[in-house]
């Protein structure tokens, strides 16, 4: 921290920092391995103001929570689509050798 901030501007700039995470759909672990890598700040740190804003904004923290465990959850499933379709194995491959041959 900066002699010439006060504790209150420095949480107020921790607040901002998570905010831009969370824009970027980040979890509070990579918020905080984020902050700690670019901005110096301790995870505990973040951790704590984290917590602090969950308690304050409850139903948004509900909210972002379940979206990004959907998005995650479609991800996991388009990457398994993907795989399948890729793989030289699979059905749809076999079926589209066919269709050419």
């Amino acid at each position: 921290m900066a002699d010439s901030s006060s504790p209150h501007e420095y949480i107020h700039l921790i607040q901002h920092l998570i905010e831009e995470c969370i824009l970027f759909h980040m979890s509070k672990e990579e918020c905080m391995e984020a902050l700690f890598k670019h901005a110096n700040i301790k995870p505990v740190i973040t951790a704590t103001v984290w917590k602090e804003l969950e308690k304050e904004n409850k139903e948004f923290f509900e909210a972002y929570t379940k979206d990004r465990e959907e998005r995650a959850s479609e991800t996991e499933t388009r990457q398994r689509i993907q795989k399948r379709m890729l793989s030289p194995h699979s059905s749809t491959a076999k079926d589209t050798s066919k269709l050419g041959g």
